[in-house]
């Protein structure tokens, strides 16, 4: 492992746009030792003031909707317009076995090349939506680093994608057109998050299919309220292999972006999201104070026996636990 550096090395780094150090800065964030999270912290208040001018997109789908290879496409012509982009590709963790695929520079060959693109691939973990805990410490720390767009992907399972759409500007939710229901059921739970849903893959036979399901999803967005922003959802078709509706729709987010900062939601949103990330952040921490605690460590074994087999309610259980937590807190 490469020898920790000084808060002011990195931050220096950082902020000259040294893509290595950025790296390591980052590492060191998702680190859970606690020195390196004392040291974290050090480089984060320091590179603060730097950050908070980029554009900050989250995109989602369905499994199969072609994310790595929409993103790429998107991503090359937002590299040649001559804006700098960092890409959080967050890939899944099993569950089983604790590893994560970590492909992300493999599967976006092309714009890993790019002079003007950042590629960081972090693995979830446990966390929900497919968010790794620190995206938003690595986001603000690409911002400092200079690049002018961030594209969060997220896993797109499923999980709660909430996480996703109170991190960034605009979300983005990419579907499939002749799809099953089955298929893509992830779309009940975040449709009406969406600032604009793009159908993929509409090329070829299935342009026509993606002409159907536009004029479907657009009558399904018209019995969501009026969103906060004041913006009116859209639904597009692309297709990054064609590289058709690509160049419409970063325009369409920049239409987005020039409604929101004109209005004030701009603003308001990321103040609101500034203090959801203080509100997770103290619940993570509890959590993990509650679970490091050796009184509490001592008797999770035996207290999820007790769940599992029936012999204790799990509210009971959560508050005896709880009660022993608060209990050994307060004493020492």
């Amino acid at each position: 492992m490469p020898k920790r550096l000084t808060a002011e090395a990195y931050v220096e780094g950082v902020l000259a746009g040294d893509r290595i150090i950025l790296s390591r800065a980052i590492t060191l964030v998702e680190s859970q030792l606690p020195t390196d999270q004392q040291l974290a912290q050090q480089v984060l208040e320091q590179v603060l003031p730097h950050s908070g001018l980029s554009m900050r997109v989250g995109i989602t789908g369905v499994p199969g909707v072609g994310k790595s290879t929409f993103i790429e496409t998107f991503g090359k012509h937002i590299t040649s317009l001559g804006k700098r982009l960092a890409v959080l590709a967050v890939d899944p963790t099993s569950q089983r076995s604790g590893g994560s695929i970590l492909g992300d520079k493999t599967r976006m060959e092309e714009l890993s090349h790019d002079p003007l693109a950042y590629i960081r691939p972090s693995a979830a973990g446990n966390s929900l939506g497919g968010v790794a805990r620190r995206t938003r410490e690595a986001m603000l720390l690409c911002e400092a680093a200079g690049f002018e767009v961030i594209l969060i992907e997220t896993v797109g399972v499923g999980q709660s994608e909430t996480l996703v759409r109170g991190m960034v500007d605009f979300f983005l939710l990419l579907m499939l057109a002749g799809a099953g229901d089955e298929l893509q059921g992830i779309k009940k739970g975040i449709i009406e998050m969406a600032d604009t849903i793009a159908i993929t893959k509409a090329d070829g036979p299935n342009k026509a299919p993606a002409e159907q399901a536009v004029r479907e999803y657009q009558n399904a967005l018209h019995l969501y309220p009026i969103a906060e922003s004041g913006w009116t959802p859209k639904v597009v078709t692309c297709s990054a292999l064609q590289q058709q509706g690509i160049a419409e729709l970063w325009q369409l987010i920049q239409q987005y972006f020039a409604l929101v900062q004109h209005s004030g939601y701009f603003t308001r949103n990321r103040q609101t999201q500034h203090l959801d990330w203080m509100y997770s952040y103290i619940r993570h921490a509890l959590e993990d104070h509650f679970l490091n605690h050796p009184a509490v460590q001592n008797q999770i074994a035996p207290t999820e026996q007790a769940v599992r087999e029936g012999h204790e309610l799990p509210v009971v259980a959560a508050r005896r636990l709880l009660s022993l937590f608060l209990h050994s807190s307060c004493s020492s």
